[in-house]
C-alpha cells in the first residue's frame, strides 16, 4: 500500500482524446458534459460585452449552448457549408508537421477530451472547450478561415527555424489577438475567448502592453504559455488577416532574424519562454 505521503504527490493521468463511434460520436459522461455546462455558462457571460462581434455572430450559427459538449459532426455540417472547414479529431498534441498540414487543408484539430473539475480555471493542453468555444465560431469568418488555411499552408513549407517564428504570430493572432472597433477593444484571439481570466485582464488590466499588430514586431516578441501574456496585438479588422497572409513572411523572417528578439518582458523561468 503507498503511503499517504506518496499518494499527495501523485502524477495527474494524462489527458487522451475519446474515442468516436462508428457515427463518429462521442459519448461524454455525465460529469464532463457538466463540465462544458459550467465552463459555457461561465465563459458567456464574461464574453457577452468583450468578443467581438463576429465571434458572438458565429456562436449562434454553430448553435452550441451549455446541453452537452457539441459533437464533430454536428459542427462540421455547418461549417462545411459556410467556409469549406471541418474540425478534425486529434489526440491531446500533435507536431508542427500535422499541425500545418491540418490547417492547410482546411482541418481544425480537436482534442476530443474535456478537462478535470479540478483543472476548471487552467490546462495547458488544449481540450475541447479551448478549440470549439474559443476558435471554431470564427471559423464560420470568412477571413479568419483563409488566414488559418494560408497560415498552415506557409508552415508546412516552412523549415524547424521558421516554424518557430510563424508560432509567434499564430499566437499574437488566433490565440491572443485583439480587434480595435469603433466600439473599443473586442477579443478575437480564442486562448482569450476560453479563459475565465485572461478575458478580463486582457481588456481592462494596465498591467500588459497593448500594440497595433506589426508583423515583424511579432516575430520578435517573446510569448509564455504558463502566464497571463504580458503583449497583446491588435487589428482593425478582420479583413486585415488576409492582408497579413499576402506578405512575403519569408523575407520578414529573415529580417527578423537578423534583428534578434525584442528584451523579455518575463521573468525568467525554465521550460516555459517561446
Amino acid at each position: 500500500m503507498q503511503s499517504s505521503s506518496n499518494l499527495a504527490f501523485k502524477e495527474p493521468l494524462p489527458y487522451v482524446s475519446k474515442e468516436p463511434d462508428a457515427s463518429s460520436r462521442i459519448a461524454y459522461t455525465d460529469e464532463e458534459n457538466a463540465t462544458w455546462e459550467i465552463l459555457y455558462n461561465r465563459q458567456l457571460k464574461m464574453i457577452q460585452s468583450r468578443a467581438c462581434d463576429e465571434f458572438l455572430q458565429g456562436l449562434d450559427t454553430l448553435q452550441m449552448n451549455a446541453k452537452a459538449i457539441p459533437q464533430l459532426p454536428d459542427i462540421n455540417e455547418k461549417l462545411l457549408k459556410l467556409t469549406g472547414w471541418q474540425v478534425e479529431r486529434v489526440p491531446a498534441l500533435i507536431g508542427f508537421e500535422r499541425f500545418f498540414e491540418l490547417l492547410a487543408n482546411r482541418k481544425f484539430p480537436a482534442a476530443t477530451f474535456i478537462r478535470r473539475p479540478e483543472d476548471l480555471d487552467y490546462i495547458k493542453e488544449p481540450d475541447i472547450f479551448h478549440e470549439l468555444f474559443g476558435h471554431c465560431p470564427l471559423l464560420t469568418n470568412q477571413a479568419y478561415a483563409d488566414f488559418s488555411q494560408r497560415y498552415g499552408q506557409l508552415g508546412l513549407a516552412a523549415n524547424s527555424q521558421d516554424r518557430a517564428m510563424l508560432a509567434r504570430l499564430y499566437w499574437f493572432t488566433i490565440e491572443f489577438g485583439l480587434l480595435n472597433t469603433p466600439q473599443g477593444m473586442k477579443i478575437y484571439g480564442g486562448g482569450i475567448l476560453s479563459s475565465t481570466e485572461e478575458t478580463c485582464y486582457s481588456l481592462e488590466s494596465p498591467k500588459p502592453k497593448r500594440h497595433p499588430l506589426v508583423v515583424i514586431d511579432a516575430f520578435r516578441t517573446h510569448y509564455r504559455i504558463d502566464e497571463l501574456q504580458k503583449n497583446y496585438f491588435y487589428i482593425e479588422q478582420l479583413a486585415d488577416l488576409q492582408q497579413f497572409a499576402k506578405l512575403d513572411l519569408q523575407a520578414i523572417i529573415q529580417q527578423a532574424r537578423r534583428l534578434g528578439m525584442k528584451p523579455s518582458d518575463y521573468a525568467p523561468k525554465e521550460d516555459a519562454a517561446c
